[in-house]
């Protein structure tokens, strides 16, 4: 991955983006922590968890050059319906580009358009310890909620998770119901977050 010069820019991802994807988060699951997922999603399971997930929320890609370099996301925090206004929040660089400010653009941008999309409040989970992710959650206004303790088993140890919320606007009482990244997309609104690297 040797595009250092060219510029980072920012889109919505496609199912065609599967491959990509799968070899930035395959090392995640495989040699850390970080996710709790056991094994490696494919290629077409990637792309399918895009398709299901701009249903209803966004997921963006980072493009430097023709490479993909990160992603973020958006996914609903529980099922029953009285919190669809939360949304759950991830991100995921390329080992290669981390710490160039990929991730702080990636979420800059989704924390944007979630408030765009009438969404109430963000949480991110993050197994700990991990600085790096703290930090930035920190740095985008995310504030600690609290520690689940010894909440997951993986790679032969116990581990905690700390939660963190961010509010994302005043999102009205009672709430209009939020918008599709689909209803959106055109928009003067939807474009500019592109271009937003913080909140």
């Amino acid at each position: 991955m040797s595009h250092h010069g060219a510029v980072l820019s920012l889109r919505m991802a496609r199912p065609g983006d599967g491959h990509a994807l799968a070899v930035i988060y395959a090392p995640v699951v495989r040699d850390t922590a970080v996710s709790f997922e056991a094994t490696p999603p494919t290629a077409d399971a990637m792309a399918g968890r895009v398709e299901a997930t701009l249903a209803t929320h966004p997921w963006l890609v980072a493009e430097r050059g023709d490479a993909l370099v990160g992603y973020a996301y958006a996914s609903p925090h529980r099922t029953r319906p009285a919190y669809r206004w939360s949304a759950e929040t991830s991100v995921y660089v390329h080992r290669d580009a981390r710490r160039k400010g990929v991730a702080r653009r990636l979420y800059g941008a989704l924390l944007a358009q979630l408030e765009l999309l009438g969404f109430a409040t963000a949480l991110a989970g993050v197994t700990v310890p991990n600085e790096a992710s703290v930090a930035l959650h920190r740095a985008l206004g995310f504030t600690r909620v609290g520690l689940y303790r010894r909440v997951g088993f993986k790679r032969g140890a116990w581990h905690d998770v700390l939660w963190l919320e961010r509010a994302l606007g005043e999102p009205g009482h009672p709430p209009r119901e939020p918008a599709t990244p689909a209803a959106l997309a055109g928009t003067d609104a939807w474009a500019a977050t592109f271009t937003r690297g913080r909140p």
